[in-house]
């Protein structure tokens, strides 16, 4: 399979570089008029699918919000995964795993293999057990064409307790993490299929963010970020953001219209903060 750093260029150049969360969680549900069991799960899905996987340059289904229904709400998201991949857009699993030895390797099975009933054409990954315990996810998702995002910077507060702090040859440990990811995409054209999490809330990031690699960007929307703000946290790595947007659009559903309208404008106010910077 074609390198997934390839084909997400290609999307983001094609459909405008954004993405949409697929978060299924109670209230987001009740604003849509449906109840918190399997049948509400499966309609915000499939409808969120039916609306933004054609036009979108990926979407990012939230694990937990399928996993807490069971296997029943596991099945929603084997489902989802396939048809937003039948209809175009690039899948994004945000699982966040990290773990160790067979375990991680079992965690990249599930995501990267593409026998498995989950394969994904990414998945998030943590690497504060050290940038080594992802080999097995790395590994394997170089060999199936397949990417990671792996956390660097992240929007929530306590993150910089550890992504702040300093390693012992006085880089922050959020550079580090950057750096490793900088060395796994060495030579890759046009992008790299090792990506970044960085917060958009963050402002200057302080790091650098040139990795050659995409930059996922959660903040936008609800958590105050908007597009303009990704020249100042990114510099000039902004060219390779994917911003990732959830709440700001999943909360026009369940009209398929409005949906495709809201992510519309935001894609387009991204593509012009970039032509900007």
């Amino acid at each position: 399979m074609t390198p997934f750093g390839t084909r997400l260029r290609e999307a983001m150049d094609t459909r405008g570089p954004l993405c949409v969360g697929i978060d299924p969680h109670a209230s987001l549900l009740a604003d849509w008029g449906l109840n918190d069991d399997i049948a509400g799960l499966e309609r915000f899905t499939r409808t969120t699918v039916e609306a933004l996987a054609d036009r979108v340059a990926m979407l990012k289904p939230q694990s937990a919000f399928f996993e807490r229904f069971g296997s029943r709400g596991v099945a929603v998201l084997e489902r989802a995964v396939e048809e937003a991949r039948a209809a175009g857009t690039l899948v994004l699993m945000d699982a966040k795993r990290g773990d160790i030895g067979s375990t991680m390797a079992a965690y990249a099975a599930t995501y990267l293999d593409p026998a498995s009933p989950l394969f994904s054409d990414a998945v998030t990954v943590s690497p504060y057990l050290g940038f080594g315990s992802l080999r097995p996810a790395l590994d394997l998702a170089a060999a199936s064409g397949s990417g990671v995002f792996v956390l660097a910077l992240t929007s929530n507060p306590e993150g910089a307790e550890v992504q702040r702090s300093t390693a012992a040859d006085g880089r922050p440990l959020a550079q580090v993490m950057l750096d490793h990811m900088r060395a796994e995409n060495a030579d890759a054209s046009p992008l790299g299929s090792v990506g970044a999490v960085v917060g958009a809330t963050l402002g200057d990031a302080g790091v650098d963010l040139d990795i050659n690699g995409p930059l996922l960007a959660p903040g936008i929307g609800a958590q105050g970020a908007t597009p303009a703000d990704l020249p100042g946290v990114f510099g000039s790595a902004v060219g390779n953001v994917v911003p990732s947007v959830s709440r700001g659009v999943l909360r026009h559903g369940p009209d398929v219209s409005a949906l495709r309208a809201a992510a519309a404008r935001y894609a387009d106010e991204v593509r012009e903060a970039i032509e900007r910077a």
